[in-house]
């Protein structure tokens, strides 16, 4: 049941994000009161799946019907969008808060409603959408980004609590850098992934068994990280030392030509680092971070593998 004093929420946009977020808030008793889209069969399919929720193709409905709106729509749609709403009294509308879901947009392009009398904020989850069910459960534990002041600030901290996540607050401007930063953790590991199998792909493997290979063990990557932290789950030979293992498949990665070897000594960069966080002797490490700098200076001049870079 709906309590009377949480607020009314109202999402523009009814993509994947929404209906995770829609149904999460709803099933921890927060009225959903109103879904607009540009296609208002979204909105209805989105709506018709909430209590007492209704569905348009006008955004303007949805400050009539709710006191805190989400704007999830494309980052590049953001700005135009809150640059055609209308708020107070004599727009007939309630909304009190407007909040944007993206993580690198700035809050700053929610200033229409902002000088209209109406709080800003965002609301970034930490989470890779689906758009299945599975996510009500999955987003669970995760992290949700808040930029906000306020009264909004808590009301966003308290339906970050109803998800069953956690809050991150984020200072103004931040969100670019934040934002970028978060690909490591997300789309880049897929990245790494595809090097993985394209390079196993030479050997005769094909995508399918190369995953079936590799999942379990960026699965059990991530879980040694989350008890041990990052240093404590670096392995291979950079964690053990192993200057000649390095050594010689930077040479065979230059051989393979393209940025092969570049983007393995990139990384390699950062694994030196989580390396003398380790109990690995420094004379070693530091062999591996010269190593590592002179194929990076190889790859990036287009030196032929073997020479001397000075």
């Amino acid at each position: 049941m709906s309590q009377p004093s949480l607020p009314r929420l109202g999402f523009i946009g009814a993509g994947r994000l929404a209906r995770c977020l829609a149904r999460g808030f709803a099933r921890a008793g927060y009225p959903v009161s109103a879904i607009a889209s540009r296609t208002s069969g979204s909105a209805q399919a989105l709506a018709s799946q909430l209590e007492r929720c209704q569905a348009s193709d006008d955004p303007q409905k949805v400050l009539e019907a709710a006191d805190i709106v989400f704007l999830t729509v494309p980052d590049d749609s953001i700005g135009t969008t809150a640059n055609t709403l209308r708020f107070g009294a004599a727009a007939g509308t309630a909304a009190w808060g407007l909040v944007h879901c993206s993580g690198a947009s700035p809050v700053e392009l929610l200033a229409p409603a902002r000088d209209q009398g109406v709080a800003i904020g965002g609301f970034h989850p930490l989470y890779l959408f689906g758009g299945e069910l599975a996510d009500l459960e999955r987003i669970a534990g995760c992290s949700v980004t808040i930029e906000a002041d306020g009264a909004l600030h808590e009301a966003l901290t308290a339906l970050v609590g109803a998800l069953r996540c956690h809050p991150l607050s984020i200072p103004a401007g931040g969100r670019m850098l934040y934002h970028a930063a978060a690909h490591y953790a997300a789309s880049f590991a897929l990245c790494s992934l595809s090097e993985c199998v394209n390079l196993w792909r030479t050997l005769g493997f094909d995508e399918a068994d190369a995953l079936r290979a590799v999942l379990p063990m960026l699965a059990g990557t991530i879980e040694t990280a989350r008890d041990k932290g990052l240093p404590g789950a670096l392995a291979g030979p950079i964690s053990r030392g192993d200057t000649g293992v390095v050594q010689k498949q930077l040479t065979l990665l230059e051989e393979l030509g393209g940025d092969h070897a570049a983007l393995y000594a990139l990384l390699s960069r950062r694994g030196v680092e989580l390396a003398r966080r380790r109990p690995v002797p420094p004379a070693a490490i530091d062999a591996i971070a010269r190593a590592v700098e002179e194929s990076l200076a190889r790859s990036l001049n287009q030196v032929p593998a073997g020479a001397s870079v000075k």
